[in-house]
């Protein structure tokens, strides 16, 4: 256990109430490094082993009941089981969980994908979030011929060796641990909303441009939209290609993802998470011209090398069940504009507690997430000159001290509220106004902990 967590009541409260999941980590890490298979479960003392789900819920080993935002780690825009995601898997699985061989399911969620998603004139199936980004920026050198790929410091695209440095570490643009130096110096490094920085660093080899459209890792560090739309003309200036990876915000800022909410069509968009119903798949989608480089007969015409791609469980028909229940309710329903509301509500419940309860902290978020500014230099600022992206990453990512950070976690389990370590979370269209309730609750008898033990004013 790190130091600053020892001898503290709030943790030794959070290990009592949690016995059955601190045996399970026990045994977890005679198996696994750190004893967990996701780095973002990564929990000191112990993260919670869970049993089972509901909605918006979620139930652990010991018992206990949490309101869940990590929401499978944001697949779940309409929370856990939907009944008719949960029909459409169920009928599938009882017919085939993998054919070997095409199926009219592929068909039908492909199309469903053409009808919400500006541009996707073509799209390809892969299995996860990091595949589709990394197939991406394949297409995007084979289409243009150039060898590099441009990205923004602090956005997330997976942990593929294109997308490892300049996310967590490696800012200079040197090779992150076990990734060669060619590859780190085939990515040009940007940092978010300087267009100015990004026209001087673009230069004849670059291929694309990726990025998250919304701001680093769920709009944690936001981006102006007027920044997204001076990319988008660079890169159609210069030739490239522009790649939003919407594995997070597709199918969440609204049914046609962040091209429909910003108005701005890129030539490539990665697709996870939402796009496959809460099952494993992802898509990419866009220029049929582009997503051609894969196309056998194409190939064949043109004399030219067919783009390599294949994927065992590439569409696979559980898959596609789930992907086609998940989108139609994304297309017939309100749930991204519910997953907004309830954001738009929790965020201003929080501000009004925080102030009230005289700590620093910022409540900020759009298109259905909400994010803390947990603001260890309490600078003056606001929810509104957050999101309009006026902070950059250095001071949005300012280091917190490693005690509020693992507490506040910590603290929020206990207190029956489970959310990511940024500290923020999505939202799915199942929370309800007891949940927004509950998570505030959380929060303010967190704060209460925190002071108790010294670790805030």
């Amino acid at each position: 256990m790190p130091a600053v967590l020892e001898g503290s009541a709030l943790v030794e409260a959070y290990m009592a109430r949690t016995t059955g999941s601190a045996r399970l980590a026990e045994r977890g890490r005679t198996l696994f490094p750190s004893g967990i298979t996701h780095d973002a479960r990564y929990i000191e003392p112990h993260g919670i082993y869970v049993t089972h789900t509901e909605g918006s819920h979620k139930w652990d080993v010991d018992g206990n009941e949490y309101v869940d935002y990590p929401g499978g780690h944001g697949a779940l825009l309409l929370g856990h089981s939907h009944p008719e995601v949960v029909q459409a898997v169920t009928e599938q699985v009882s017919k085939g969980v993998h054919y070997g061989a095409n199926s009219e399911l592929e068909l039908e969620w492909a199309e469903l994908i053409q009808k919400l998603v500006p541009g996707a004139e073509r799209v390809r199936f892969t299995n996860s979030g990091t595949e589709a980004t990394m197939l991406s920026l394949r297409l995007a050198r084979a289409a243009t011929g150039r060898p590099k790929i441009m990205r923004l410091t602090g956005h997330f695209h997976g942990w593929h060796d294109y997308a490892a440095s300049g996310f967590l570490g490696q800012f200079d643009g040197g090779p992150a641990r076990g990734v060669p130096e060619d590859v780190a110096r085939s990515v040009v490094l940007a940092e978010p909303g300087d267009l100015t920085e990004a026209e001087r660093l673009f230069d004849d080899d670059i291929a694309a441009v990726i990025l998250e459209p919304t701001g680093s890792i769920w709009g944690q560090v936001p981006l102006a939209p007027e920044y997204v739309r001076g990319l988008r003309e660079l890169t159609a200036k210069r030739g490239a290609l522009l790649i939003f990876d919407e594995v997070i915000s597709g199918f969440r800022c609204s049914p046609g993802g962040a091209q429909q909410a910003l108005g701005v069509t890129a030539d490539l968009v990665s697709l996870g998470k939402i796009v496959a119903g809460g099952l494993a798949g992802a898509a990419v989608t866009g220029r049929a011209d582009v997503l051609e480089g894969m196309d056998f007969r194409r190939a064949a015409t043109e004399g030219a090398e067919k783009v390599f791609h294949m994927g065992t469980y590439n569409a696979a028909p559980t898959t596609c069940a789930a992907g086609i229940a998940g989108l139609r309710l994304v297309d017939t329903t309100d749930a991204c504009q519910r997953a907004i509301n309830y954001g738009n509500g929790l965020i201003d419940a929080l501000n009004e507690m925080f102030a009230a309860e005289a700590v620093s902290w910022i409540a900020y978020g759009t298109f259905g997430g909400f994010h803390v500014f947990l603001n260890p230099e309490q600078i003056t600022t606001d929810r509104q000159r957050i999101e309009s992206g006026e902070h950059d990453r250095a001071t949005m990512k300012i280091a917190v001290p490693p005690a509020v950070s693992l507490k506040l976690r910590i603290g929020m389990l206990l207190n029956g509220v489970d959310i990511q370590g940024w500290p923020g979370a999505p939202i799915s269209a199942a929370h309800t106004d007891a949940d927004c309730d509950q998570t505030v609750e959380a929060f303010r008898q967190t704060i209460y902990a925190l002071r108790r033990e010294g670790d805030l004013p």
